[in-house]
């Protein structure tokens, strides 16, 4: 999962289905207490390939991320030179200093694998935040509104490279497990297929305010963010 196969294709693919990083990056920043505060440093936790850092960085005086993946860490030290991409994992990181903002999108939180584990994230989240600031949180669908059974489909061709793109989600307790399937085919070099398996946390709304309260935030959540799921804000006291 998010190995040198998928990072090599992963901006391409979600850019062309139409991700739209900047309203998302836009969305957080606007409806987030930061926004007043003037805040200057941000942290990306599960930056990827750095799609989302990309934009922060033309909001904030300073970025910097965290990932676990090191091909996807690599390709947003390639794409974003001069910022600095942090291996980690987000229930245990020291980075020895503290940020004005910490994101964490695209589902990402999802990956933790209960509860407990998402409290520790969080509480990594309020440790490398300065008093008053402000962690944003895209979480993965909610338990009670996930679609079970859900297919996605898509094929873009980018600079002569065309990949596919096939995704199947069911719901297995509390969790979903999502497949998907990548055939990479390029001039000369024939197709390549790969398959990407996630599982993936169900968590409810309520399971995700008590983790931030409990990690020390005061929580709101913004449901028309642009991702679909909404956005969770916390200030830290």
């Amino acid at each position: 999962m998010y190995g040198a196969d998928l990072a090599r294709v992963y901006d391409l693919v979600h850019r062309e289905r139409g991700k739209d990083y900047r309203a998302r990056d836009r969305g957080g920043r606007r409806r987030g207490p930061a926004e007043q505060a003037g805040a200057g440093r941000l942290l990306d936790v599960a930056c990827g390939t750095g799609g989302h850092l990309r934009h922060f960085a033309d909001l904030f005086a300073h970025v910097e991320g965290v990932e676990l993946s090191e091909p996807m860490a690599e390709e947003a030290r390639a794409a974003l030179p001069g910022v600095t991409v942090h291996a980690g994992d987000m229930r245990d990181f020291r980075l020895g200093t503290t940020f004005d903002v910490v994101t964490c999108m695209f589902g990402s939180v999802g990956y933790m694998t209960s509860v407990a584990e998402l409290g520790r994230a969080l509480r990594m989240f309020a440790r490398h935040l300065e008093p008053g600031g402000v962690a944003v949180v895209d979480p993965w669908w909610f338990y009670e509104t996930f679609a079970d059974g859900h297919v996605s489909a898509d094929i873009v061709t980018v600079d002569g490279v065309t990949v596919s793109r096939v995704s199947h989600s069911a719901r297995r307790g509390r969790t979903s497990h999502m497949d998907v399937h990548f055939v990479v085919a390029e001039p000369g070099a024939g197709a390549q297929h790969f398959v990407d398996t996630h599982i993936i946390s169900l968590f409810s709304r309520s399971e995700y305010e008590q983790a931030f309260r409990d990690a020390g935030f005061a929580v709101e959540y913004l449901p028309e963010a642009p991702s679909g799921r909404g956005l969770f804000v916390g200030v830290r006291g």
